[in-house]
């Protein structure tokens, strides 16, 4: 029996702009959580927060360590590069990675993880600037599954599948031929338009799903719903998100993935 394929295309429900928060002296962009957008419509996707990043002489000093547990933490750097600590090692020691443009930090906190110990650290001890376009995603974990050992991944640039899809260069960060899997099956996209124009995604039918804008702008979905830097996107029902009259140098991330049903309990780094 032949596989049916879902080609409804996707409506866009919701546009806004991310939230601007103070964090460790930077301008982080929060486009989730956010007050109007229900978890339910973004399950199992907790957090998303990008910055520009640059470890100053005042940061220098200052004890970045904290601890998570119970999700899926993904750093991926967008542009320039830095490192980090992840107390992944043996007997819970810290092992040390550095992340170039392209590359990506997958770390599942289980049972709990102390992070970012020293970020920047290799390079200020090399005389280098640490400075970097970030993007951090929180995913939740199933309950059952938050008691997992921690563990920590590196997916450098040329390990990241790319292909060609209509006008669109996509990075593949989550998903078929990625070497990351999720705790539940997920997608997590890099898609740039160098020359704007249109592109269609499938997006498997049942997954939540959103738009992360990191530039330009383009019209998203069957109602061609506009979304520019800086704003969130979220999507309806259906198998394709098409994306049509992009702006040359339009670039989102299209992160879905199939919810788990359960409303996650936060407590700070938490999540239970």
């Amino acid at each position: 029996m032949a596989t049916q394929i879902d080609t409804a295309q996707r409506d866009i429900v919701h546009v806004e702009d991310a939230h601007i928060r103070p964090m460790m002296g930077n301008q982080v962009l929060e486009s989730l959580p956010s007050r109007h957008i229900p978890y339910s419509w973004v399950d199992p996707y907790i957090l998303v927060h990008e910055a520009d990043l640059k470890i100053t002489p005042e940061q220098e000093s200052q004890d970045t360590t904290h601890p998570h547990r119970g999700f899926d933490n993904l750093w991926y750097a967008i542009t320039g590069s830095s490192s980090t600590g992840h107390s992944t090692g043996p007997g819970g020691t810290f092992e040390r990675a550095r992340l170039d443009e392209g590359s990506l930090l997958f770390i599942r906190t289980g049972r709990g993880v102390l992070h970012a110990e020293g970020i920047g650290d290799d390079e200020r001890r090399e005389g280098k600037t640490s400075e970097m376009r970030g993007l951090l995603f929180w995913v939740n974990l199933a309950r059952k599954d938050k008691n997992v050992e921690p563990t920590a991944q590196v997916v450098q640039p040329n390990e990241v599948p790319v292909r060609q899809e209509g006008a669109a260069t996509i990075r593949v960060l989550v998903g078929e031929g990625s070497k990351v899997e999720l705790g539940t099956p997920g997608l997590i996209l890099d898609v740039q338009l160098p020359n704007g124009g249109t592109v269609s995604i499938p997006v498997q039918t049942g997954f939540n799903g959103f738009v992360h804008m990191l530039e330009g702008e383009a019209s998203f979905g069957a109602n061609r719903s506009r979304a520019r830097r800086g704003q969130i996107a979220v999507l309806g029902p259906g198998g394709v998100l098409a994306v049509e009259e992009a702006q040359p140098g339009t670039r989102f991330m299209l992160m879905a993935g199939k919810p788990y049903g359960e409303q996650p309990i936060y407590n700070g780094p938490y999540v239970d």
